[in-house]
């Protein structure tokens, strides 16, 4: 990794430590917000075929809220991060919750193979470098007939446009100095230039940012998910907020 990769991951370290320190616990666990997780939990099992036997990884787990989700349906979960303060969160709510098959390590490497690897809201905080050799990682993490999975920002998102613009300092606190929008199709071409299959499907409008302003509504957030779903059928999907990446290896 080079100097100005290095300088990135320290940054957001200390972003991330700071975030879990105890804003992103309380904030995480509002209604709305797990009402999210819950939807992406229920995409991420429908998109990739994950199942009771499946091994699953995720990358940037944070505290863990959305892989404790996913865990009674999977046979195995095992989230990394770098962030001491998240891997505690996240152990102490596994035994707490009393579930067994989630394991969180602190770090980037895990060791054996997986069927199922995630990355949720991680791709866009990675260095330009550090993305562009993404694939060759998930390829050697995902077993023959694996799938990756992920979920970020679009540079498209209207919802971001509008933000800026109208509360931008609320904007501020909830991105690091590093990260970016992605621009969908181009991430997607990251992935079959090293010889992967990769489709790119939009997660939302407008949902998740209403998650995030008002994240005790979790009757608001239902019902925008489900105008969601109507909006994604039409041309506004392409300024919509979040995108998905579904990736095969071709044999």
């Amino acid at each position: 990794m080079s100097d100005p990769d290095q300088s990135v991951l320290a940054r957001e370290l200390a972003y991330h430590e700071k975030l879990y320190s105890g804003f992103a616990q309380s904030h995480f666990a509002r209604p709305a917000v797990r009402a999210l997780r819950a939807h992406m939990v229920q995409r991420i099992l429908h998109l990739t075929g994950a199942g009771r036997d499946s091994r699953v990884l995720s990358l940037g787990c944070g505290i863990g809220d959305t892989e404790l989700l996913l865990a009674p349906h999977v046979g195995e979960v095992v989230g990394l991060d770098l962030s001491p303060s998240a891997i505690r969160q996240a152990r102490e709510d596994a035994r707490r919750l009393g579930i067994g098959n989630a394991r969180f390590e602190q770090g980037t490497r895990a060791a054996g193979r997986f069927d199922v690897v995630i990355a949720i809201f991680f791709l866009h905080h990675l260095p330009d470098d550090e993305l562009a050799g993404l694939p060759g990682r998930v390829r050697d993490l995902l077993t023959p007939a694996g799938v990756f999975y992920s979920l970020d920002p679009s540079r498209a998102r209207l919802s971001g446009k509008v933000g800026r613009l109208l509360i931008p300092g609320m904007m501020k606190r909830y991105q690091t100095p590093d990260e970016r929008e992605l621009e969908p199709a181009a991430t997607a071409a990251i992935f079959r230039r090293a010889g992967f299959e990769a489709q790119v499907k939009i997660y939302d409008f407008a949902s998740s940012p209403l998650a995030g302003l008002f994240p005790g509504w979790r009757t608001g957030y239902r019902g925008m998910r489900m105008l969601d779903n109507w909006i994604l059928r039409t041309p506004l999907r392409a300024v919509g907020s979040n995108f998905e990446l579904v990736v095969r290896r071709v044999e």
